[in-house]
């Protein structure tokens, strides 16, 4: 039969299940674009810049059991695109990017988009695909999605030359999607020795990241079962309830919540699934080595990398931790602990942090923990939060709780600003049902807040707040402390009314403290009737996160005395001298 290599792209995505695809048409995927606009299971959306298409697809592989897939023009598309896909690579996130490709049969050079993007994209993707003849598109695509969902998961990129996708090719058949994804098996002599380690132990502790954030009620069995406190990485916020007792918080080192260091302070075993240990993860690695660690993940090369386990085991984490559950439910044994004690000590701790964001309510600005007390109480408990990276992002993290899997959205290890904007159009796209909050900084929010227009073309109405203060807020905190001066982080005065008339979303102001309820109401209104709708927050950044504080002294402290002296110095004779 013969058929166009744009008809055989979209017949592959039907049969993957792609439901939407991002990105913009171009001289050398119009063909494909045609083609899509016939499918009646693929709705092909137009996006203002490819770097939001990327963080697009990303979000729908997060917060929906589709994988996202752009559809970009080679070259400047994909070099708008990598921002998002290196994100999808260094977060574990799957995605498809399909590139138009030049002539390959035309014999010229110098052709408009030339470019080897190959080797461009190989070093932030799982694989990456050219293909050169019709028969080949199908079958591409196939493995290109099984790679992408298999393993620890990521990005897989295609090119298609612009000329098969113009012309017909003979192929001999239409193949059926045949997936051949297996997880690794596992022994149950680990599960065995893992139990026996955790249950030996006089304080068992569990963190968990985005690779167990489908394992939650496994998860929860084993707490419950040793009284083991939980924290989590800052990509898995959503892998364990955050109002279970047994939650700390995020992280468990210097750069966490008093509720997440006092419950692992005296941790002699540790069960750690679905995390790498990250700098990000670790608070840049300001935690003790755990002891007796037992390390479960998808991908082996994690173990062993920044932190010794005693006990390394390759799995899927829903497999692992649901054969942990099975292994505990079988012992006969009821422990010297008692889930009162620590849980009341975790509330303890997690009140009076609280209690220190929740001083008088403020008439000049927005106080974070009267803003997320009041986001918690208004807003639907299945509601979806969508961050970006910077100052907001840890706050979110601290003082908003989330109990649902894939409930909290986070650029993490890549950490790309300008990630949020188009991330929550694509969630509130893929969750309709879902009320969709969306917290980002006016320096991200700069970035991609033109992406807007997407989700006004489209009815897509995610509530938009935006943090206010005319800084880059992360930074210029960090470089108020030993610098003194704030250098190319203060951005200015960002008329963010300006923005939301351009884009064709409502504008809320929210001045102060007194208007938190208010202005948070209209906003869940504004968006039930399907227009996306931007809160203007006149945010107070005066107090530090954890994070920031514990990030500042981790790195302190590893300073030689030499330089120790040199920084402090330096520090006292910019606020002395000026």
């Amino acid at each position: 039969m013969n058929k166009t290599g744009a008809y055989l792209v979209r017949f592959a995505l039907e049969q993957i299940g792609v439901k939407y695809t991002f990105g913009i048409p171009g001289v050398h995927n119009t063909e494909i674009y045609d083609e899509l606009n016939k499918s009646e299971l693929i709705t092909p959306m137009l996006v203002t810049h490819e770097g939001g298409a990327s963080f697009m697809a990303d979000a729908i592989s997060r917060t929906s059991e589709s994988i996202g897939c752009c559809v970009i023009v080679p070259a400047a598309g994909t070099t708008h695109a990598m921002s998002g896909i290196g994100e999808s690579y260094l977060d574990g996130i799957p995605t498809l990017i399909i590139s138009g490709g030049i002539r390959t049969d035309s014999g010229r050079a110098y052709q408009l988009h030339a470019l080897n993007q190959i080797n461009l994209v190989q070093e932030i993707t799982k694989a990456a695909y050219l293909v050169n003849k019709h028969e080949d598109i199908v079958p591409t695509l196939y493995e290109a999605y099984q790679t992408a969902i298999s393993g620890e998961p990521g990005p897989v990129f295609v090119e298609i030359p612009v000329n098969l996708q113009l012309f017909k090719g003979e192929i001999s058949n239409l193949p059926e999607l045949e997936l051949n994804v297996s997880n690794p098996t596992i022994d149950p002599s680990k599960i065995k020795k893992a139990v026996d380690i955790l249950l030996e132990a006089k304080n068992p502790t569990i963190n968990v990241g985005w690779g167990a954030v489908d394992a939650l009620k496994y998860t929860v069995k084993i707490a419950e079962k040793l009284i083991a406190p939980v924290s989590t990485t800052l990509q898995g916020k959503s892998a364990f309830p955050n109002s279970h007792p047994l939650s700390t918080g995020v992280g468990f080192g210097a750069s966490s919540k008093p509720a997440s260091r006092n419950a692992f302070s005296k941790s002699d075993a540790m069960l750690a699934v679905g995390v790498r240990f990250s700098e990000l993860g670790t608070g840049s690695y300001g935690i003790k080595k755990p002891e007796n660690l037992i390390h479960i993940d998808i991908n082996p090369k994690v173990f062993n990398a920044n932190y010794k386990t005693v006990l390394s085991i390759e799995a899927d984490a829903v497999d692992a931790l649901k054969a942990i559950s099975e292994e505990l439910e079988s012992r006969d044994w009821n422990g010297p602990r008692e889930m009162k004690a620590l849980s009341e000590q975790i509330k303890k701790d997690e009140t009076k942090y609280l209690n220190e964001w929740l001083k008088d309510k403020k008439k000049d600005l927005v106080s974070p923990g009267h803003f997320f007390k009041a986001l918690q109480k208004l807003t639907n408990p299945n509601a979806k939060v969508v961050v970006d990276d910077g100052k907001h992002t840890f706050l979110a993290a601290e003082l908003f709780k989330v109990n649902q899997s894939r409930q909290f959205i986070s650029p993490t290890d890549f950490n790309c600003m300008g990630y949020c904007v188009p991330a929550a159009i694509a969630t509130k796209l893929a969750n309709p049902d879902n009320e969709v909050i969306a917290i980002v900084g006016d320096g991200a929010f700069m970035m991609t807040c033109m992406e807007l227009v997407t989700a006004s073309a489209n009815n897509i109405a995610p509530m938009v707040f935006v943090f206010h203060d005319g800084e880059l807020g992360q930074i210029s905190q960090l470089q108020a402390v030993p610098l003194k001066y704030k250098t190319c982080s203060v951005i200015g005065n960002l008329n963010v009314e300006g923005v939301a008339l351009a884009v064709g979303a409502h504008y809320l102001q929210m001045y102060n403290d007194e208007q938190i309820e208010s202005k948070i109401k209209e906003a869940i209104q504004v968006s039930s009737e399907g227009k996306p709708v931007i809160i203007d927050v006149n945010i107070d950044y005066t107090k530090k996160t954890m994070l920031t504080k514990g990030v500042l002294s981790t790195n302190l402290k590893r300073f030689s005395f030499k330089e120790k002296v040199r920084f402090i110095s330096r520090a006292l004779k910019r606020r002395i001298v000026g």
